[in-house]
């Protein structure tokens, strides 16, 4: 069975966004080693499962080639299929994306049984929280920027959110964020 794959960039005290969905804090240029590891991470992957908000954004910034990322990055990130969860789309706007609604459960589910290989997500808010509340998170790539908020969309839900959680691993970069591995403690 496929994992599903959360990456998300967070604040040291958890939040992937501030209050009015502020980015500004997160930590650039990224160095060599987190670029590897990242690599790494999406060497299984064949899918990105996005939430419709975060997707409006991100895949029409990756087609529109962002300065600054290499021609391997966007070539990966535009050609990868993509499912994009939303209750309020019925088809997909873009190229190479697909729309999925329904029982967010049903949908990882189905996703998950078919052949191929891994799923990752990068969020947005809506679609992350539920996603761990539902328990539907094989593995937790949490990037750790060395910064404290306060306040904002936090990673994981207010409710449904308590689960053990094992450390797989803990890795700091050179630009100073940490890639905490973590995976559900599942009987």
């Amino acid at each position: 069975m496929r994992k599903l794959k959360l990456q998300v960039q967070t604040t040291v005290d958890g939040y992937m966004a501030g209050p009015n969905g502020e980015m500004d804090w997160m930590t650039f240029p990224w160095t060599d080693d987190i670029n590897a590891y990242l690599d790494a991470l999406t060497a299984s992957v064949d899918h990105i499962v996005l939430g419709r908000k975060l997707a409006e954004g991100f895949i029409p910034a990756w087609a529109a080639e962002p300065e600054g990322e290499d021609r391997e990055s966007i070539d990966w990130m535009n050609n990868t299929p993509k499912v994009v969860i939303s209750n309020t789309l019925t088809e997909s706007p873009w190229a190479n994306a697909v729309v999925a609604g329904g029982d967010l459960t049903e949908i990882v589910s189905r996703l998950k049984a078919e052949p191929g290989g891994d799923l990752i997500t990068y969020g947005g808010g809506t679609l992350v929280t539920g996603l761990i509340a539902k328990g539907l998170i094989d593995e937790l790539h949490l990037m750790v920027n060395p910064v404290a908020i306060g306040a904002g969309m936090p990673v994981f839900p207010t409710e449904g959110a308590y689960q053990q959680l094992r450390l797989v691993t803990a890795r700091p970069f050179d630009c100073g964020i940490t890639a905490l591995h973590f995976e559900p403690e599942r009987s």
